[in-house]
């Protein structure tokens, strides 16, 4: 499949060499419909060299153990529950497992606050059923019937938005590995391979807390934020690099002081106190998260690109950066204007980002 103009390709799609490459050394035990061994898996998120020379990418940047450990809970009977606050690359932890394991991670269902049992189990083509009543030809299957059926790994995405009623739906899959189907009388039984990565954070407004019954068909694992400067501006960078080229903005890369300037502020601010620990400033509402880093940059690259002369400028990053900091006017205006004063203000290096950000007010 040609995936040059696909905005956004699946991950199985956007590295099938590196897949093909791991499974040809790969001689590893591997669990039942499981692509890849579990020690794959996790060179593929993680990157490396392989015997043959050839080179993974890292798709992760972080703490390899918690890797291994969202991949050893896959192994066994429990789903996985990938924990954090946004931006801490959960979906893309998700989806990168998903294609490593299975070679699909289109098995998706996307949690809101109104959806409802069906997008879960089933649904029904309701001409079949007017036409020849209830039957399996009539039933419209879901992302997570679809995985039990083939052995997959099914994803579901921001668990905590779904109404608690809801979530309850899947207590049955998880525990029992079936999911009934009252109006035929009969159930679905899970294929091995099955299992289910779910996503959740607790910042956000509308959150709906997992019954008890439900945490313990997870194993929780928590995605932190970058530890230190260094790998947040890596991360970013690559990110950043990676999507540039996809999106064809025709910039230069980012440059690293760039990223480092705004990748320490969104730190800094997020934190409560600066990078030397010298002095505390207030945090405001808005995560500041490394995925709201990238789209900063990202849009003062296309700044550049089609406003400015193709390189990235303290300009171009002025009113991103204030509109991720600025979410709740009334709180957040006055945490960054002291920001700017007390410490955009003193550092002779930041004199550009100064003078952009006041000529904005």
């Amino acid at each position: 499949m040609q995936i040059e103009n696909i905005l956004k390709p699946h991950a199985e799609q956007l590295y099938k060499k590196e897949l093909e490459a791991l499974a040809e050394v790969d001689k590893r035990p591997r669990p039942n419909n499981w692509n890849l061994s579990p020690w794959a898996v996790v060179t593929y998120l993680m990157g490396g060299t392989l015997e043959n020379g050839f080179e993974i990418e890292p798709k992760y940047f972080g703490n390899k153990r918690i890797i291994e450990i969202a991949v050893a809970t896959l192994v066994t009977d429990r789903a996985l529950l990938l924990m954090g606050v946004p931006g801490t690359a959960k979906t893309w932890v998700s989806e990168h497992l998903a294609a490593a394991i299975s070679g699909d991670s289109t098995l998706l269902v996307q949690g809101t606050s109104g959806i409802n049992e069906d997008a879960l189990r089933y649904g029904w083509n309701y001409a079949q059923l007017l036409a020849k009543g209830p039957s399996q030809d009539a039933i419209v299957p879901s992302p997570i019937l679809e995985a039990m059926r083939k052995g997959k790994l099914a994803r579901i995405e921001e668990l905590t938005r779904i109404p608690s009623d809801v979530q309850d739906t899947l207590i049955t899959i998880l525990s029992e590995k079936i999911l009934p189907i009252p109006e035929l009388n009969s159930e679905i039984q899970a294929q091995q391979g099955f299992n289910v990565i779910a996503t959740a954070n607790d910042r956000d407004k509308g959150v709906n807390e997992l019954s008890s019954a439900l945490k313990r068909r997870f194993n929780t694992v928590i995605l932190p934020l970058p530890a230190s400067l260094e790998e947040e501006v890596k991360i970013v960078k690559t990110r950043v690099d990676k999507l540039g080229k996809s999106l064809q903005i025709p910039a230069e890369l980012a440059p690293v002081q760039e990223i480092q300037r705004l990748v320490t502020m969104f730190r800094e601010l997020r934190n409560g106190k600066t990078e030397d620990g010298k002095l505390k400033v207030k945090t405001p509402s808005a995560t500041l998260s490394t995925a709201e880093a990238i789209s900063v940059i990202n849009s003062g690259q296309a700044l550049a690109a089609h406003f400015g002369d193709g390189l990235l400028k303290a300009s171009d990053l002025a009113a991103g950066i204030l509109g991720a900091v600025v979410k709740n006017p009334a709180q957040d205006s006055t945490v960054w204007k002291e920001y700017l004063e007390t410490v955009v203000k003193n550092r002779r290096e930041w004199a550009d980002l100064y003078r952009a950000f006041k000529e904005i007010e």
